[in-house]
């Protein structure tokens, strides 16, 4: 009778301290431990606000690419652009993982300039009408701080070891050579924007480059020029992801884990954050491939 009272007391105390546990281990447990999953998944990746860390977006196309459950990826695009380096290694992993798996772009509210970019590399691109797009091109932003620093009596003392290594020194004015040499740099990566949209979108160079001179287009003027495939909303790219995936019936849309919001994120806000970042980031600065509207 001892050893039976014995038996449930220990049942009942493993119930007690393992539900807690293995209610733990469900709620944090990632996508991938989802046993009921069938292969009826399209992935959804986010690209919004400024490009600069590529590496979460790289890291959700892997995983979206690996996963047997996910059979299409749509990239939602909200975006004006960045960095010229991030744009470009999303874009390369978008046309790679399109090998493997149908990618569907879908262009938001702006989707311009890096933002098109990473979208070029998509087997199809749906925008909105409205969608502000294109503004293929790169821009450079370098202040000149030189009679500031004369009011107010601040000087810069520059120890160097070439001529060009303090290219864009707010405390003096740019030299012919070095405008001529940043020009050279910005013409060469501006090329390489355009040869990847050609290549991505199955376009001839000189079809792209007739409208690249950093122009602002709507989704319907994008359509056109053929940068885009289609035009509708974020439903319709889904649609189109699991027609291309081979899904049939209603499949079933997944997001990409995000990284939860930092302190400052919190404090200041999304947008706020954006502009510290922006100014601060030596990531952005001073070539992009950004849609600027402002002054």
């Amino acid at each position: 009778m001892k050893v039976r009272k014995l038996f449930w007391f220990l049942i009942v105390v493993l119930i007690i301290f393992l539900f807690p546990f293995a209610a733990l281990l469900v709620w944090f447990a990632p996508a991938d431990w989802d046993l009921t999953a069938s292969p009826n998944r399209v992935g959804v990746v986010e690209v919004d606000g400024m490009i600069k860390d590529a590496r979460p977006t790289l890291e959700s196309l892997v995983s979206f690419r690996r996963d047997p459950n996910v059979r299409a990826i749509v990239v939602r695009i909200e975006s004006p652009g960045g960095g010229v380096g991030a744009s470009q290694e999303i874009y390369r992993e978008v046309r790679r993982t399109d090998k493997e798996k149908p990618v569907v772009a879908s262009l938001g509210g702006v989707a311009a300039s890096g933002g098109y970019y990473v979208a070029s590399g998509a087997r199809y691109i749906i925008a909105n009408p409205g969608t502000l797009t294109g503004s293929i091109g790169v821009v450079a932003h370098l202040p000149n701080l030189a009679s500031l620093f004369e009011k107010v009596g601040y000087r810069t003392v520059t120890i160097k070891s070439g001529r060009f290594k303090d290219v864009g020194n707010p405390g003096r004015e740019m030299t012919d050579e070095e405008r001529a040499l940043l020009q050279e740099t910005m013409d060469a990566m501006h090329a390489q924007f355009i040869r990847d949209v050609a290549r991505g979108r199955g376009l001839d160079e000189e079809h792209v480059r007739r409208m690249a001179d950093g122009r602002i287009l709507s989704g319907e003027a994008a359509l056109t020029w053929k940068l885009v495939d289609e035009l509708g909303n974020f439903q319709d790219a889904v649609a189109k992801a699991a027609e291309l995936g081979g899904i049939p019936g209603e499949p079933h849309v997944v997001y990409a884990e995000k990284k939860r919001p930092s302190l400052l994120e919190w404090i200041l806000g999304k947008s706020g954050l954006e502009g510290i970042r922006e100014t601060l980031d030596p990531a952005l600065s001073p070539l992009r491939y950004q849609l600027i509207l402002s002054p």
